[in-house]
C-alpha cells in the first residue's frame, strides 16, 4: 500500500486519504463556452513522472494538502504542501 505524509499528521497508509486529481488547473470562467467546460471536467493529462495532485486526510485531521507524486514508482511523494489562505506562510516538507 502506498503511504503518503500529511504535513499534519505525518506518515499514513494511502486509505486514509482521499485523492481530489490535478491540482493548477485553470478554471473556465462561468461564461465560457461548453466546449470549454467540457474540457476543463473530461480530458486531463496523464504524464508518466511527477504528478501533482490535490489530497485530503479525511480519516485524519481532515486537512486539504498538495502532493508531488511520482506515477511510475508510484512511492508516495516527494514534497506535500500545506493548502492556505491568501497572505499566509506556505509549509513544505521535502521526502
Amino acid at each position: 500500500m502506498m503511504q503518503l505524509q500529511c504535513p499534519w499528521c505525518g506518515m499514513r497508509d494511502e486509505s486514509e486519504f482521499v485523492c481530489a486529481g490535478t491540482t493548477h488547473i485553470v478554471r473556465p470562467q462561468l461564461s465560457a463556452a461548453d466546449a470549454d467546460w467540457g474540457h476543463y471536467l473530461f480530458f486531463r493529462e496523464n504524464p508518466k513522472g511527477v504528478h501533482r495532485e490535490r489530497w485530503r486526510h479525511v480519516f485524519g485531521c481532515g486537512q486539504w494538502f498538495n502532493v508531488a507524486r511520482h506515477t511510475v514508482i508510484d512511492h508516495g511523494q516527494r514534497k506535500a504542501t500545506r493548502i492556505v489562505g491568501p497572505g499566509q506562510q506556505r509549509f513544505q516538507i521535502g521526502v
